[in-house]
């Protein structure tokens, strides 16, 4: 989840009111946030606040205010205003053919007056850098671009040309590069190196222009220095360039939706007419409401409460969704929603419940058991790998499928183990070397996953539910296969706490009480023979007095084994361990 740092003191004082800490806590789980740190950084109190991945508008102090304001009563839901000017005197920026290439998609709009103090305008910066982390995944999807107007002059272009032909200054830089010399210039730069790959390898990148040859931005990479915005910038022209066109829109969207409020006519944004390399032309941004009818029963029903339309209608307009009650929805009353720029969020029926749900308060929720989740234990393998499948879904984590047979290596050498010889099946005449045998875990699977996506955003939570193959004279065929589950956390700390907490949400599906006699157990472990594991992280699942699975922080020498750089922790159960 991402975490948005926010000072306290300017917090509160547009609020409008002091909290204690404990206050905004319950403020913050009222709107579906978390208060998740309070930092001291050069004398200021800072609030570290979780906000939901999808909510984007969030990702800003600006987001952040206005929600809890229009939460609280204080606001009214802004009305976005497109500024209303003809065709032939909107800013245009024609796209070229060879931009289909490499990044074929650029939108944009201009914040006309708009007035930066310090602190705005960083947070101009940080949502940017905010949004690139999260749905822009890493700048491969959209990249965003921000450009004093008044240093440059339209109409625009968007190219994509040889690196050779490109020569411009780049941000914070005073010398002239040429596109392929700038490649190798960022490879020794923390923090843009690890955008290189995107276009790199490509024949042609993408290049914005305007009407005298001024280089805009080489996306997705760099701004170029002579449009550079400032606290002194009136007049912001904002791009962004994309391989997904919907994620485009909704970035852009998001970015002037945000900072509208800062223009001195408050909430309107200036148009950009955006023309194709075929003829057609579109008009960016579209700021209109989405508007959908939900009868009141999908509303309610779900959530699994009493309430009538009046105060569905209160609640929602509180979460920023305009509200109205059918006039001509027949027998059954239905709910009128306009869902405004900022909530992309909001696709379907089930996204307003949840909204509803949010401002009615979860703790306003009687919890009810349904009939069909009883007796979890006596369920099929099948039937409860798929729910299992299910829970991890809905706790953020994204399903992998791995190979069955690997490389000898991969489970002894790479995991830090040793082989007896009286586990793995080895195959006879293998193709390659990546195939030499069945595996005995899912571990080397899932650590391959990270290393091939180590560029990717983090946290990086992925799990796989599989078979593995060990020997067993006992059977007629000399092995068996088993049926497992694994899960895999990677990011910048070892998450060690969301593994542990996965652990236990599995015996809580599978109804199994932590009682050592009758449901399980964690114990700790520091077993010689498995050293895969950080010494003293370990610990091992005991169901009815068998270990069925461990989970800890993953070896650093096995990180290094796998190439990868970040920490991560693990955990891998017998499925089959439950259903003797």
């Amino acid at each position: 989840m991402p975490k948005v740092p926010v000072g306290r003191d300017r917090l509160f004082r547009v609020l409008g009111k002091e909290y204690t800490q404990e206050e905004f806590e319950d403020l913050c789980f009222e709107y579906g946030l978390e208060l998740d740190d309070v930092a001291t950084e050069e004398d200021e109190v800072i609030y570290k606040i979780e906000v939901a991945a999808n909510r984007y508008d969030l990702l800003c102090f600006e987001g952040l205010v206005q929600s809890l304001r229009i939460f609280n009563g204080l606001d009214q839901i802004p009305k976005y205003i497109v500024t209303n000017i003809p065709r032939e005197s909107m800013l245009k920026i024609n796209v070229k053919p060879e931009t289909a290439l490499v990044r074929p998609f650029v939108v944009c709009a201009v914040l006309r007056d708009i007035t930066f103090d310090q602190a705005s305008y960083k947070s101009f910066i940080d949502l940017q850098d905010m949004l690139h982390q999260n749905i822009c995944r890493g700048r491969t999807l959209v990249a965003i671009g921000t450009h004093d107007l008044d240093t440059i002059q339209g109409p625009f272009t968007y190219e994509a040309l040889p690196p050779t032909e490109i020569n411009f200054v780049p941000l914070k830089q005073v010398k002239s590069f040429r596109g392929d010399e700038l490649m190798k210039f960022y490879e020794s730069d923390l923090k843009l190196k690890k955008f290189l790959h995107i276009i790199e390898k490509s024949p042609v990148f993408p290049v914005i222009y305007d009407c005298n040859r001024t280089v805009l931005s080489l996306p997705p990479i760099i701004n170029g220095a002579h449009s550079a915005i400032s606290l002194q910038t009136k007049n912001v022209f904002i791009e962004c360039t994309a391989t997904d066109l919907t994620k485009a829109k909704i970035v852009l969207n998001t970015m002037v939706t945000m900072f509208s409020m800062y223009c001195k006519k408050k909430f309107e944004v200036e148009p950009v007419e955006v023309i194709s390399s075929d003829g057609h032309s579109c008009v960016y941004p579209d700021l209109s409401p989405y508007r959908m009818e939900v009868p009141l029963s999908k509303i309610t029903g779900r959530i699994g409460v009493s309430a009538d339309a009046n105060q569905v209608i209160s609640l929602l307009n509180r979460m920023q969704l305009l509200a109205e009650k059918s006039v001509s929805s027949g027998d059954e009353c239905s709910i009128i929603v306009s869902v405004p720029p900022t909530r992309s969020d909001v696709l379907e029926a089930c996204d307003v419940a949840e909204d509803f749900a949010i401002a009615y308060g979860f703790e306003n929720i009687l919890a009810k058991i349904s009939s069909s989740t009883q007796g979890g234990g006596e369920q099929s393998l099948s039937q409860i790998s798929n729910l299992i499948r299910l829970e991890f879904a809905m706790s953020g984590f994204t399903e992998v499928l791995t190979w069955i047979l690997c490389s000898y290596k991969d489970i002894t050498f790479m995991l830090n183990r040793k082989d007896d010889n009286s586990t793995s099946v080895k195959i006879s005449n293998p193709r390659s070397s990546d195939f030499e045998v069945a595996r005995t875990t899912l571990m080397p699977g899932l650590l391959k996953t990270v290393r091939e996506n180590n560029h990717h955003p983090k946290p990086i939570k992925i799990f796989e539910v599989g078979d593995v193959v060990l020997l067993n004279e006992m059977n007629d065929v000399g092995a068996r296969n088993r049926h497992h589950l694994a899960a895999l956390y990677c990011d910048d700390h070892s998450g060690f706490e969301v593994i542990h907490g996965l652990v236990q949400r599995i015996m809580e599906v599978m109804d199994i009480p932590c009682d050592a006699d009758s449901g399980y157990c964690i114990k700790a472990s520091n077993e010689a023979a498995e050293t895969e594991f950080l010494p003293g992280t370990k610990g091992s699942i005991i169901h009815k007095g068998e270990c069925v699975g461990s989970f800890g922080i993953v070896h650093p020498e096995v990180l290094g084994n796998f190439k990868i750089s970040f920490p991560c922790s693990y955990m891998e159960v017998d499925l089959q361990c439950f259903f003797k």
